[in-house]
């Protein structure tokens, strides 16, 4: 078949006609935050922004009013919208040269929820705990737009790659974060308005890669680091360097899995294992600084109540990394230690009688095994069967020590400003409430840095977002490892206190959250009473509410001859001790800082502190430890005193 030399042209002339076409309908852009479900923040000045072709005319129709601009030589363009009361849902249309029309739109209070990992941490993790409020949630206007990790080290970006407002309702609450949901939840539940949350949260990052390059101007290293950083050629320089694990020879192969058969398989029979005791970690059981695989072994005894249904394993927290098999099935795997290990079974794995568990746990370093204080079972239905006690175990390998040498690039999500510059940024001309803020634990390494970091990052994130002195409201590390029965000194007890002293910016608001943490995780399942306390302070900074949103706080301390005399700020109804026993976490010292320690008794809205063993004291503790065993100093309202210290 011919065809003729016009039918050609014509033929491209339609094509040309028709990308034209959809070039032009793809010009008109919104940023993700703008979009289907959002919650617009009441009572302030508003900013809607995209992007279309240069010059273009942008017309916003929102509650019969419409508003009109033009796009600037590089296509932007922006307008503003009046303040508004709380409402909704309501359609707004932007139309160009194409024409977009957004729906359910609220309007009410929006927060901006960033931190590491327990403000990242989704009621999905934590589902036994919150299993009812899951399946009972029912709050359409409880909104989430959940930001990705995303990192750049050059420079602020405009917009995100991708997110979309999710309502708090049936199965799409568990990707919210727990903290977040509980803060909105008894907000909405007293307020009556829209919530939305904008959660910007990455697991094990530092606070400097939350700021933008400007908050960090006054930290020099950091700054250095930053403009190292940009250069490109340094940044590949990096990572085509050798790792710190580069020179590791390859690992034994796992006896586990080299022969035959496999160790997890029914048919196996054990020869040369030993005994071991579930939870626990091996290097506390006569394993000495192994790290490599570790396999575990054990026949249980199922009841025929249970056998043929569906189950579910409760294997608490194991260092690092666990497979679980069932009569040779696979039937969980985690890949890294924090985590919950809550398996499913499948209704055809279990047996009425012997059941041979196996579970293979890998450790890279560190104390590996089991953590402590978990819950370890197995239960279908009303049955329940105990999964702690003796097991057998056997090493599949062992892997040799590592010489650890500079290079293997860097981690991008923990440089200054990475994270501003990808997930904060592209949110700051989005209008909002205020912050909630949940960080500190990588941090805790160099305590003494955090006042100035945490201010730096209040003043900054208020600059860009610039709505003057907006609430900033933050959560004071709960307590976490060890147990310490003797007066001790703590990194993790100098942030709380850096979070503390960054009370002095204005409109801040601190959560007191010692009593709430887990010694053997740091990511403690309580979070309601987090989110719940962030609420209240809500309430006294951006709702101007008159009540009591804390404990007590120090305020001074006055010697008076062999004692010590601490008035407290937020005492709220009065002092007491929420056990009812007397006063514990007390330490004192005299000019030699040697601290032991002390009796404490409430008299008079303060605390009064003596020890027979200091006639002359001079300074006084509280609750200074990693994790204090028992801090009893509450306010009436039921909230607990912050740990302090007088000898900084």
């Amino acid at each position: 078949m011919k065809i003729s030399v016009i039918s050609v042209l014509k033929l491209c002339l339609i094509s040309l006609l028709l990308t034209s076409s959809r070039v032009v309908q793809a010009q008109l852009r919104l940023p993700k935050l703008i979009s289907d479900g959002m919650v617009l923040q009441r009572d302030v000045t508003l900013t809607i922004w995209g992007w279309a072709t240069p010059g273009e005319r942008i017309t916003v129709r929102f509650k019969d009013k419409t508003y009109k601009t033009v796009t600037d030589a590089r296509g932007q363009w922006q307008l503003k919208l009046p303040p508004m009361t709380a409402g909704g849902p309501f359609t707004m249309e932007i139309a160009g040269k194409s024409r977009l029309e957004l729906k359910d739109i609220l309007i009410g209070d929006v927060w901006f929820c960033s931190g590491q990992s327990n403000m990242a941490h989704q009621l999905n993790i934590h589902d036994v705990t919150y299993a009812h409020e899951i399946k009972q949630a029912n709050y359409p206007q409880i909104r989430q737009f959940w930001i990705p990790t995303l990192t750049n080290l050059q420079a602020p970006q405009s917009d995100l790659p991708s997110g979309q407002w999710k309502a708090a309702v049936g199965e799409d609450v568990r990707p919210f974060s727990a903290v977040a949901y509980f803060f909105a939840k008894k907000l909405y539940t007293k307020y009556k308005v829209p919530i939305g949350i904008i959660n910007a949260s990455v697991g094990g990052t530092p606070i400097e890669a939350w700021t933008s390059e400007e908050g960090l101007t006054r930290f020099s290293t950091l700054k250095t680091t930053i403009d190292k950083n940009k250069d490109t050629t340094y940044i590949n320089s990096l990572t085509q360097r050798p790792s710190v694990t580069a020179n590791r020879p390859a690992p034994p192969v796992d006896l586990g899995l080299e022969g035959s058969p496999k160790w997890y398989e029914a048919s196996y029979i054990p020869k040369g294992w030993r005994p071991i005791n579930i939870p626990g970690y091996w290097e506390d059981q006569g394993v000495k600084d192994l790290n490599g695989v570790v396999w575990y072994r054990k026949e249980i005894d199922i009841p025929a109540a249970m056998a043929g249904k569906p189950a579910k394993v409760f294997l608490g927290r194991i260092v690092d990394a666990d497979e679980l098999y069932i009569n040779g099935k696979l039937v969980g795997r985690t890949t890294y230690m924090y985590p919950q290990r809550r398996y499913p079974v499948p209704a055809d794995v279990l047996k009425a009688g012997k059941n041979v568990f196996v579970v293979r746990v890998t450790n890279n370093a560190g104390k590996g095994g089991f953590v402590p204080d978990k819950p370890y079972c197995i239960f279908a239905g009303a049955d329940t069967v105990d999964l702690k006690g003796t097991w057998q175990y056997k090493v599949g390998t062992a892997y040799r020590p590592i010489e650890r040498r500079p290079g293997g690039g860097i981690n991008a999500q923990n440089q200054p400003t990475a994270l501003y510059n990808a997930m904060v940024a592209p949110a700051t001309n989005y209008a909002i409430n205020g912050f909630c803020w949940y960080q500190g634990e990588s941090n805790a390494g160099k305590p003494e840095e955090y006042e100035a970091l945490q201010t730096a990052l209040i003043n900054d994130w208020r600059h860009h977002w610039n709505q003057g002195n907006l609430p900033f409201l933050f959560v004071q590390l709960p307590g976490f490892m060890d147990y310490s029965y003797q007066p001790t000194e703590s990194s993790w007890a100098v942030l709380r206190e850096a979070q503390l002293n960054s009370l002095t910016a204005p409109n801040t608001a601190m959560v007191v959250a010692i009593d709430l943490g887990e010694w053997n995780d740091i990511h403690p399942d309580n979070k309601k009473d987090v989110g719940e306390r962030l609420a209240l302070a809500a309430m006294k900074t951006a709702y101007k509410e008159s009540l009591v949103y804390s404990g007590p706080l120090y305020q001074s301390a006055t010697v008076d001859g062999n004692k010590v005399v601490v008035s407290f700020t937020n005492t709220g109804s009065g002092l007491i001790t929420k056990d009812g026993d007397e006063l514990s976490e007390f330490a004192l010292a005299g000019s030699d800082k040697k601290f032991v320690w002390a009796k404490a008794r409430i008299a008079d809205g303060k605390v009064i502190v003596w020890s027979d063993e200091v006639p002359n004291p001079r300074y006084v503790r509280y609750a200074w430890a990693d994790n204090p065993v028992n801090p009893n100093l509450y306010n009436k309202e039921g909230l607990p005193a912050s740990p302090f210290r007088t000898d900084n």
